[in-house]
């Protein structure tokens, strides 16, 4: 019973805690009580509750204390613990943040470098974040806007397999700027990386063994 020892001394002294209210420190005359298993076991006193507890060795925890009367459930406190940690844990490293990444063109961009460009927003696009395309104009450019807009309608048509204009073009100053966004999902797009790279892993482990196996063997 380390989890009950270790809630009842943190409890010590009064202090507010967020935590519920687990076996001694429960302080009601009846429980509506729920098994191990998820199994109800009905209205009983706290006393009779706090035995089956000790019978199981494991722990009564109040889980809904605004219920009359307060419903309590059977578990092993520790071990609860540790699991949603986990969980918070493993939500927090496959949370999606959005991101948006930046790409600067000129209006007479020359080819080459328009499809590198273009092939660092399809990576983004792939990768779920959406992108802010800047056309920069300079000296008798900014007399030309037609030149900006032709440019990025051109590379929305150039990835709309990928994304969708989220903001159509606008002129800020001297710049001309549109977004785009994906049409994927940033968790989809973590999914699809992550079994990507395992799939890549797969391969490489069952490479050497293949190999061999075709080698002839020795006279």
């Amino acid at each position: 019973m380390a989890a009950r020892q270790a809630a009842a001394w943190c409890y010590r002294g009064g202090s507010i805690s967020a935590e519920p209210r687990i076996n001694d420190r429960i302080r009601v005359p009846e429980v509506r009580l729920v098994g191990p298993s998820g199994e109800q076991v009905g209205i009983v006193p706290l006393a009779k509750a706090l035995e089956l507890a000790q019978e199981y060795d494991l722990d009564l925890v109040e889980v809904a204390a605004n219920a009359r009367p307060p419903v309590c459930k059977l578990m092993d406190y520790g071990k609860f613990k540790y699991e949603s940690a986990m969980k918070a844990r493993e939500a927090r490293k496959n949370q999606a943040h959005t991101v948006i990444k930046e790409m600067k063109l000129r209006p007479k961009i020359d080819p080459h470098d328009y499809d590198t460009k273009k092939g660092h927003v399809v990576r983004f696009l792939k990768q779920g974040d959406k992108v802010k395309i800047t056309i920069m104009f300079r000296g008798r450019e900014q007399s030309r806007p037609e030149l900006g807009y032709r440019l990025l309608q051109r590379l929305a048509e150039d990835v709309q397999d990928l994304g969708f204009v989220e903001s159509n073009p606008k002129q800020d100053g001297r710049n001309m700027i549109m977004v785009l966004g994906p049409h994927k999902k940033k968790t989809e797009a973590m999914a699809e990386a992550r079994e990507a790279q395992a799939a890549r892993k797969a391969e490489r482990s069952g490479a050497a063994p293949a190999d061999a196996a075709e080698e002839p063997a020795e006279a």
